[in-house]
């Protein structure tokens, strides 16, 4: 283990920081999702992490770094090239695809505590009906806002035991008994034979695996520690590389772990992982562990949730004290904690959950605000990446303390090209309806898609042209731009 040294403060090591990208970017919940096409899941984790996961922690930690006196995160980052108008709608976009994507992890939240019971078809008629649904996924998210709104201590707490109890503990167990079930002679539903490479000629087999770009999404974040280890020029691509590799390799090992248990015809993307579990358990006659899975695993995505509730709300709220948002947005209670923005996101997401009352299933209502949530997400990481670029000829002499690449700018235009095409291309498939699953009515699935991403992206536009100087707190503290 590489050891930590404490001159100028607490240093991370490679290994902790490694530690540290798994839990932000592992969440168990969209295995089944990739189950659907077995051997070929490996192939686009691989292709994903090469083109997206990298590129976004290395582009990130170059940005991070060179403003790393300044607050603003993606605001700044996209606001220093582009100008405080499209800094806004990155910073607007990271926040309110959030918002969206509340609805989804919690729908895999919700089947988690139908799945407590003891009889599995009564489970899973229960984790199909649409009100119990909604009703715990409403339940869910107001706790964690409840708990969001005590402060950041309580924050840390739940987010760090729920994602070694609700994330790790299950990601590992999981694996350890396919392996198991498959030495004792159980049934290897895997096809085998099926080829490493999908057919990429088909368009629609491709729409649920582009959703994996959200998989890895969030590595941003961790450039904010580039500078917390030592010798970021080399340490920090250690560490993203290392915590690349375990993210992958748990993300194909569960993802085969559950293929090899459930049959493909079988796979729902919202039960699988709880079914998954209740055949492993019984083939060892330990069934009364499934409860047991279940309860774990809504703890996290309690902690999951709430580590979401309370990040990119807190920095849409300290941008929007710079004059960016009108006073309702920026009031806090007490402890400081941005009340109006989380009440008000609160609202977002009880709306969104009525969209239960349109969509066929509950399948189909996750899928379609995946998708949503996955477009939104992928514009903010296409303005990250041109910024970056962009930065390297409008701002050269800035002091970059991490740089990708010794000389020129040949590495950034490799790792940044290849983010943003990345990126692209998933944007583009997100917009063709799976042919796997029912989404009802192809015209609801292209309105929600389309429409709902021209009201976000427009909103934050206008809320820009209409602020006003009194906007801005006598105490806020993001900096101009340029300086």
């Amino acid at each position: 283990m590489d050891k930590t040294k404490q001159t100028n403060g607490f240093r991370l090591s490679v290994l902790t920081l490694a530690i540290m990208n798994v839990t932000a970017v592992v969440s168990l919940r969209g295995l089944a999702s990739e189950a659907i096409y077995g051997l070929q899941s490996a192939f686009y984790y691989l292709f994903a992490a090469i083109v997206f996961l990298v590129p976004t922690a290395l582009v990130a930690a170059e940005l991070a770094a060179m403003f790393s006196s300044k607050q603003g995160g993606v605001f700044r980052w996209v606001g220093e090239a582009f100008g405080p108008r499209v800094g806004f709608l990155a910073i607007w976009l990271q926040w309110f695809q959030s918002t969206i994507w509340y609805p989804t992890v919690l729908t895999f939240g919700a089947v988690s505590i139908a799945f407590i019971g003891t009889n599995p078809a009564a489970d899973s008629a229960l984790a199909s009906n649409r009100l119990f649904t909604l009703i715990v996924v409403l339940a869910i998210y107001w706790i964690a806002t409840i708990i969001a709104l005590r402060g950041l201590d309580w924050v840390g707490k739940v987010s760090k035991w729920g994602g070694i109890i609700g994330t790790i503990i299950p990601a590992a167990l999981l694996i350890v008994l396919a392996v198991v079930y498959l030495a004792t002679g159980g049934h290897n539903n895997l096809d085998m034979h099926r080829s490493f490479f999908p057919d990429l000629s088909n368009f629609s087999n491709l729409v649920l695996a582009s959703s994996i770009f959200l998989f890895y999404a969030g590595m941003e974040m961790m450039g904010i520690h580039v500078m917390d280890v030592d010798n970021p020029r080399r340490n920090y691509p250690r560490a993203i590389i290392l915590g690349s590799v375990v993210t992958v390799l748990i993300f194909i090992l569960g993802t085969f772990s559950l293929g090899i248990v459930v049959p493909e015809k079988d796979i729902s993307l919202t039960q699988t992982l709880l079914i998954g579990f209740d055949r492993y358990f019984s083939s060892l006659h330990m069934s009364w562990m499934g409860p047991i899975i279940a309860i774990a695993l809504v703890f996290g995505v309690l902690a999951g949730v709430l580590t979401w509730v309370s990040g990119p709300s807190k920095g849409i709220f300290a941008v929007g004290r710079a004059g960016y948002l009108p006073p309702f947005f920026q009031k806090a209670n007490s402890r400081g904690v941005q009340r109006n923005i989380l009440l008000v996101q609160g609202v977002i997401v009880t709306i969104l959950g009525l969209l239960f009352v349109v969509m066929p299933s509950v399948q189909s209502f996750y899928q379609i605000l995946s998708q949503l949530t996955v477009v939104l997400y992928l514009v903010m990481y296409m303005l990250m990446f041109s910024s970056a670029i962009y930065l390297r000829y409008r701002r050269p002499n800035l002091e970059r303390p991490f740089r990708l690449g010794s000389r020129g700018n040949g590495v950034m235009w490799f790792l940044g090209g290849m983010g943003f095409l990345g990126s692209l291309l998933a944007f583009v498939l997100s917009f063709i309806p799976p042919s796997q699953i029912a989404v009802g009515s192809k015209t609801v699935w292209f309105s929600v898609l389309i429409i709902g991403a021209i009201v976000v992206i427009v909103i934050p536009l206008i809320i820009y042209a209409m602020r006003k100087p009194e906007w801005k707190a006598a105490d806020a503290d993001i900096e101009p731009f340029g300086e």
